[in-house]
């Protein structure tokens, strides 16, 4: 990220407020171990402490005991020297002949916030609903207990939060693709906080490892805009996946959808893949991503059909490596969907491997082992080889699965959340094995959309395909957008318009206009032109991608500033702006939704500059205005069911 990153003295010294490690004794670990309740590690377990430079920014503390039994537990610290966020992670190993004794209600975070007059920021993440990322704010004055509900991160409760005093505050987000559980609860002197893999009282077997979520912790002072643009500076500095040393650059997508009516991509054919290519080409429509979606391998047109990981062999006769190459030939990269964690009936991994099957009352499916290492390994290996023949530049991974009922059903009571411990450590191993292998790769995450926008999955991917609710819904996009920029900031959107002739978006769904791009103005875009589109519909789309393109670069270098509500109503404008102080360039964008009555609006700017040099790039339009004539409002006049950005510079 170019801009400077605004941390000030006063936001480092709040590290010691976030939990800093202290020492053996003092860790906010805590769990139960045959029966006893035990904070940190104790002195039995002889500790020893390890602290080390990671890099100019980063330092680790590795705090690390044994007991007799022969259970090791080992803590890891990680404090970020440019930036005031701590990181946190245990992991518990049995390094004994027998099994240990039960260990259960981990907890790597069970401390508390000093400060006065908590006030507490929580969500509900993608729950795969239209009433989906939502955040409430409340003062702290009853204990506030959060968790998923299905075995997914985010179904039901966001991994993002914020904990506001009157001294500071600070940004708190969980790295845990599972089941995870937070309590923050008013307590003498500030708020207590306690935050755990939800099901966990297990023994550990010989040899084995169980380990905490990750959890991260970042101080600020000052107000909302400033705790929102801090995380997100920290996030392109330290958590975006790179691309040749660099945070990933806006990226715009283009596929063919649908061929000849079948679902999904079920209808691809190395034919029409290099048609397709060809003919966006002819038409200056150049994509950077090529999008392969459900479908491609043999399911007889039922895409959910998955389990036997090979291109279909009628479809694809060479496999899938001449579009990849296509797609290397016109630097385009090429993106492949997989679904590996699935499994559906008379399948080969189905009928081959039964033992790595967890399954449920559902019949037709169960879920991939992946906490089994003989399983994980094949997985690797065949997804591997496909990446490689395929010339795959992009890895995208679903889970249309509600992976909760499967633990539940397959563990001993002694056992309990241990499957989906090792699930997790399986599934972070799979895409680590898989970037290693392939050092150019880079990884989308999908879940039914954002149940997997946590910060482990986060770390090594971008979730190019954040929810499955509301692609030509407006209001309804505007609001997780409103969500995204402030907590993922990079992510995608579809150009679909599904309003109708009175403004309302029952049985609606008009054709590609300008309207559905503004609705879409996000790092990433699938511009939903189809090669055999008419030319008006092409004009469309080489009109707007530039424009796109620069409000998006800007996206990936300045601060957000929401500037209106978001209500997901149709009734409401739409304002967003972002400000790059250095390269002191930025823009506004105003959408007038389609049921919005009053003719214009006046909006407070992010103003850090006194002359602004104004550009309406779709018109041609230039305004030069001075800082004291925006600080009463900057006032835009446009049509209902259309939009408006106004670049500058200062």
């Amino acid at each position: 990220m170019n801009c400077i990153n605004d941390v000030r003295r006063e936001d480092m010294a709040l590290i010691p407020k976030l939990f800093s490690c202290k020492g053996a004794d003092n860790l906010p670990l805590s769990f139960v171990y045959g029966g006893r309740k035990i904070f940190g590690i104790p002195a039995e377990f002889a500790p020893e402490e390890k602290r080390e430079f990671l890099d100019a920014n980063m330092t680790r503390t590795t705090i690390i005991g044994q007991d007799a039994k022969g259970l090791e537990i080992r803590v890891e610290y990680t404090e970020y020297r440019d930036y005031p966020v701590t990181e946190w992670v245990a992991y518990f190993t049995n390094r004994g002949g027998e099994a240990t004794e039960l260990i259960s209600d981990i907890k790597i975070i069970d401390g508390v916030f000093e400060g006065t007059n908590p006030i507490y920021t929580y969500g509900n993440g993608d729950n795969c609903q239209p009433d989906g990322y939502e955040f409430w704010t409340e003062e702290l004055k009853a204990e506030r207990t959060i968790y998923p509900t299905d075995g997914t991160a985010c179904a039901g409760a966001s991994p993002f939060m914020r904990l506001r005093f009157d001294e500071y505050g600070v940004n708190i987000a969980v790295g845990w693709p599972a089941m995870w559980e937070s309590t923050m609860a008013p307590a003498e002197g500030g708020a207590s906080f306690k935050l755990g893999q939800r099901r966990c009282n297990m023994r550990i077997l010989p040899g084995e490892t169980m380990r905490t979520p990750r959890v991260y912790f970042m101080g600020f002072t000052g107000g909302e805009d400033r705790a929102r643009n801090l995380w997100r500076r920290w996030y392109f500095a330290h958590i975006i996946p790179r691309e040749y040393g660099h945070p990933i650059s806006p990226k715009l997508v283009l596929h063919t959808f649908m061929i000849d009516g079948k679902p999904e991509f079920t209808g691809t054919t190395e034919a029409n893949q290099l048609h397709g290519i060809d003919e966006y080409m002819k038409s200056g429509l150049k994509p950077d991503i090529w999008w392969m979606d459900a479908g491609w391998y043999a399911c007889n047109f039922d895409w959910p059909f998955i389990g036997t990981w090979k291109p279909n062999p009628e479809h694809y006769p060479n496999g899938m490596g001449p579009v990849g190459r296509k797609c290397e030939e016109n630097d385009i990269q090429f993106l492949v969907w997989f679904e590996p964690e699935r499994v559906r009936k008379d399948t080969e991994l189905w009928d081959e491997h039964p033992e790595w099957i967890l399954h449920t009352e559902d019949e037709n499916q169960g879920l991939l082992n992946l906490g089994d290492p003989a399983c994980c390994d094949w997985i690797i290996e065949r997804v591997d080889s496909i990446i490689k023949d395929s010339h795959i530049h992009i890895y995208r991974q679903d889970f249309n699965y509600s992976p909760l009922r499967a633990w539940e059903l397959n563990e001993a009571e002694d056992r309990i959340g241990a499957l989906e411990n090792l699930h997790v450590q399986g599934y972070l191993r799979y895409w680590d094995t898989l970037m290693f292998r392939n050092p150019n790769l880079w990884c989308d995450s999908c879940a039914s959309g954002g149940r997997r926008n946590e910060m482990e999955t986060l770390r090594r991917s971008v979730p190019l395909h954040y929810t499955d609710v509301g692609y030509g819904h407006h209001p309804i996009k505007q609001k997780q957008h409103r969500l995204m920029f402030e907590w993922i900031p990079y992510f995608r959107a579809h150009t679909h318009n599904w309003d109708n002739d009175e403004g309302g978006y029952e049985n609606g769904g008009k054709p590609l206009d300008l309207f559905a791009y503004h609705c879409a103005l996000t790092p990433s875009v699938t511009s939903m032109i189809e090669y055999y589109h008419p030319e008006e519909i092409k004009e469309i789309g080489r009109r707007f991608h530039p424009v796109w393109r620069r409000a998006a670069e800007i996206m990936m270098s300045g601060d957000y500033y929401p500037l209106t509500e978001c209500r997901r109503d149709p009734h409401d404008y739409y304002a967003m702006q972002f400000d790059d102080p250095v390269k002191r360039i930025g823009f506004v964008q105003v959408v007038r939704n389609t049921q919005v009555e009053e003719e214009s609006i006046t909006l407070k700017l992010q103003l850090n500059g006194d002359r602004y040099e104004m550009e309406n790039m779709e018109t041609g339009e230039v305004r030069v205005m001075e800082r004291y004539g925006l600080e009463g409002g900057f006032t835009v006049s446009i049509p209902k069911r259309s939009g408006v950005i106004w670049f500058y510079k200062y």
